[in-house]
């Protein structure tokens, strides 16, 4: 079975996360964004450091569209080099992974999806 796969990227705002992360979904390259607002981020870009209000996604998806999720996001995405890390899954409740998976059009879903909080 394909392990599932979490992404972690940031995003300028609440909107463009969640519009963003309602594309993906509607395109079954991601089962869920969770959104984290109201993040306070200080880094280096370009040679100053500098200080920004932020929101934190978590995407999640499956191995096998890292690629695919990774350019949709690249192509989407308002910030100049956004930050996507693919975090690999170790391990999942046996429910969790089928729903992911599910959603993402890798297996059949089981018709009881994973309620979202």
């Amino acid at each position: 079975m394909e392990r599932p796969l979490l992404v972690y990227t940031t995003f300028p705002d609440l909107a463009s996360a969640l519009n963003i992360g309602e594309a993906l979904v509607r395109e079954r390259l991601v089962a869920c964004i969770n959104v984290l607002p109201g993040m306070h981020s200080v880094y280096s870009w370009q040679g100053t450091v500098a200080r920004g209000e932020e929101v934190a996604a978590i995407l999640k998806s499956r191995e096998g569209l890292a690629d695919a999720l990774s350019a949709a996001l690249k192509a989407r995405h308002p910030y100049e080099t956004p930050i996507i890390l693919h975090l690999p899954v170790a391990g999942a409740d046996a429910d969790t992974a089928a729903w992911i998976l599910a959603e993402t059009g890798a297996g059949a879903s089981n018709g009881s999806p994973v309620q979202e909080a």
